[in-house]
């Protein structure tokens, strides 16, 4: 512990936000970090626990608390309070492959799990792990270390995301020659086109593409694995293939078809549309006058917008939306309104079920001076103008009566909406993939495999990420990816050293 006394001594500071008003004008990232002096001050405050949550990941009353890749926490922290910017690296970078997304992105397990939250305010772990691989890359203690030795086998990853990257890196360390495959233009899966640029900036992940492939990895973007090449060909030219595809398999609202409303998108495919906008044209400044004059996106501008789904991609939308410019937004949420503090029965260290007013609720209540979330409520149904463009929609509160949702009747009421945004989740993989390979999928459209493990049951084809236990967390992705290219090294070397 760097300071004993740290925790009682300092407050939590966080990074600070760029104010509503001014960020919400373009897309660039809006968080400020602290001043070095200050970030010092907020590694002092971890305690150096005998038994630290934060880096557990445990499972308690079905959910995981503490860090998935199982972080050196409190190690990092104190090298931070004590100023040993590259030692802090070091052992920040001996468990987690990419710091600079779990530090944008993550929503924060390890901070959860702090013993500093039971009585008051957790360490800003997360913004300590920003500070110190930003750090890293200012001061040059990141460079290319490509492995002095192959091994002479070769592994194809099958999607860029952060499952597959994670994998791709360890395997490329380890001396295996791989080569990641990806349907889009650009790396990066939901990284890329999924995440707003306002909260990761697509350069962070340029720069980590530029590093793997001075390292060695090679990228192979625009390449459609099941169409544009076959498995068979795959399996014959590398001695193990990796699938990380994903789980993109958008779950659809009853009775409204995207394909066939207009004004109806799935999320992804909304956010999508922007980020590739803003890259395509080269808008280095971020701003949504230049993204606005280029055109070419999905535009809420001057629209009534209604977001399905309470989750991080719906907060994501209504944060774009809002920078178009929309007329108003509107969340939908089928659950019922969390508390604001923890219930008798959630206590620490368990995850806090508790309300979450993300970044887009703030700019929204901002913008429009209330909250644009509206608990219990769904979708009932769609109503079109006479070129089949929506206008507006019929919501309605709804109840879970024996594990059954119903709508509440009476309760329906009619809103105008000329753009639907569907962030509902997800459903498991798109099969096609799988097919190629002839994997077994199960029940909840997944690749399917042995509990904790990641081999599948074609012989030497395996699989990590959201394709493999879900849609889940960048941290998870990276951690299953880790774990996966461990599991991919002893198949092909009789043993890991991993």
């Amino acid at each position: 512990m760097g300071k004993p006394t740290g925790f009682l001594e300092y407050e939590r500071q966080e990074n600070t936000d760029v104010p509503v008003s001014a960020r919400i004008t373009n897309f660039r990232e809006f968080h400020e970090p602290l001043t070095p002096e200050k970030r010092r001050t907020q590694g002092a405050r971890c305690m150096n626990c005998g038994v630290p949550f934060c880096q557990s990941a445990m499972k308690l009353n079905g959910m995981v608390t503490g860090c998935p890749l199982h972080n050196l926490i409190p190690e990092w922290n104190e090298e931070v309070y004590l100023g040993n910017d590259a030692h802090a690296f070091n052992r920040l970078a001996k468990t987690s492959n990419f710091p600079e997304f779990t530090g944008r992105v993550c929503p924060a397990l390890c901070e959860k799990a702090c013993i500093n939250g039971m009585c008051g305010s957790p360490v800003t772990i997360h913004d300590n792990e920003l500070f110190i691989i930003e750090t890293a890359f200012k001061e040059g203690f990141i460079k290319p270390m490509p492995p002095k030795v192959r091994s002479g086998k070769k592994v194809a990853v099958i999607g860029s995301g952060p499952s597959g990257l994670a994998t791709a890196d360890t395997l490329n360390h380890r001396g295996h020659s791989v080569t990641v495959y990806e349907r889009s233009d650009r790396i990066g899966g939901l990284l890329m086109y999924g995440i707003p640029n306002m909260k990761l900036d697509k350069s962070v992940i340029l720069r980590r593409q530029a590093l793997m492939e001075a390292e060695g990895v090679t990228f192979k973007t625009g390449v459609n694995v099941g169409v544009d090449v076959t498995a068979e060909e795959l399996m014959k030219e590398y001695d193990a293939i990796v699938l990380c595809c994903g789980a993109k398999q958008a779950r659809s609202l009853a009775g409204i078809d995207p394909k066939t409303m207009g004004g109806v998108y799935y999320a992804v495919d909304f956010l999508t549309s922007t980020t590739k906008a803003i890259l395509d044209n080269d808008i280095a400044s971020r701003e949504m006058s230049e993204l606005e004059a280029a055109g070419g996106y999905i535009s809420a501008k001057g629209k009534n917008v209604v977001v399905v789904g309470g989750g991080d991609t719906g907060n994501d939308c209504i944060g774009t939306v809002i920078r178009h410019g929309c007329k108003s937004v509107t969340a939908l949420e089928m659950m019922a309104q969390p508390p604001k503090e923890r219930a008798a029965n959630n206590p620490w260290p368990e995850w806090p079920k508790v309300e979450k007013t993300d970044y887009g609720h703030q700019e929204a209540i901002d913008r429009f001076g209330k909250d644009p979330r509206r608990y219990e409520t769904t979708v009932k149904e769609a109503i079109c103008d006479e070129k089949g463009n929506l206008k507006e929609l019929v919501i309605a509160k709804v109840r879970f009566v024996d594990r059954k949702l119903e709508i509440v009747e009476g309760s329906e009421e009619t809103i105008p909406c000329e753009l639907l945004l569907i962030a509902a989740g997800f459903v498991g993989c798109e099969r096609y993939v799988p097919e190629a390979f002839s994997v077994s999928v199960g029940p909840r459209g997944n690749v399917a495999t042995a509990e904790s493990a990641y081999t599948t049951d074609v012989p030497k084809v395996f699989t990590a990420g959201d394709i493999h236990r879900g849609q889940s967390l960048v941290v998870w992705g990276v951690a299953e990816g880790r774990a996966c290219a461990q599991e991919v090294d002893k198949f092909l070397m009789g043993y890991s050293n991993l």
